[in-house]
Formats: structure tokens, C-alpha cells, sequence
């Protein structure tokens, strides 16, 4: 379920992978290794928080990938 904060909807990590289609484990392999720009918004945890256009660039980093297979 989003988080909303001043109107805006943000995903948790867990959330954005599941709608996305990937592992946890993916995406965070995928920032660690450079794959992926990491998202620019952190909850008070340091948690990350993704917008509707960090999980639209996360599905189109994935559909890139699955058309190379």
C-alpha cells in the first residue's frame, strides 16, 4: 500500500519490486552495481521511497533487459 505524503505517492522498496516483477535482491544488486540510479527520496529510516517515475524507470529497466534475452 503507497505511502502518502503531501499528496504524493511513494512505494516502499518491497512494493516497488513486487510491482515491478523483481527480487529485492535484484534491484539492490542492480544500484550496487551501477545498473540502476538509485531513487532520491528517504524516509526518516533512510529508507528508500519511490515515485510512480522510479518505479516507471524500474519496469522499463527490466522490460530492456527480458528483450535481451
Amino acid at each position: 500500500m503507497p505511502i502518502l505524503v503531501d499528496s504524493k505517492k511513494f512505494y516502499l522498496t518491497s512494493e516497488a519490486c513486487a510491482l515491478a516483477g523483481i527480487s529485492r535482491d535484484t534491484f539492490l544488486r542492480w544500484v550496487r552495481t551501477g545498473a540502476f540510479t538509485d531513487v532520491k527520496h528517504r524516509d526518516f529510516r533512510g529508507w528508500r521511497l519511490f515515485t510512480d517515475d522510479d518505479l516507471a524507470r524500474l519496469k522499463t529497466k527490466l522490460n530492456r533487459i527480458a528483450l535481451m534475452e
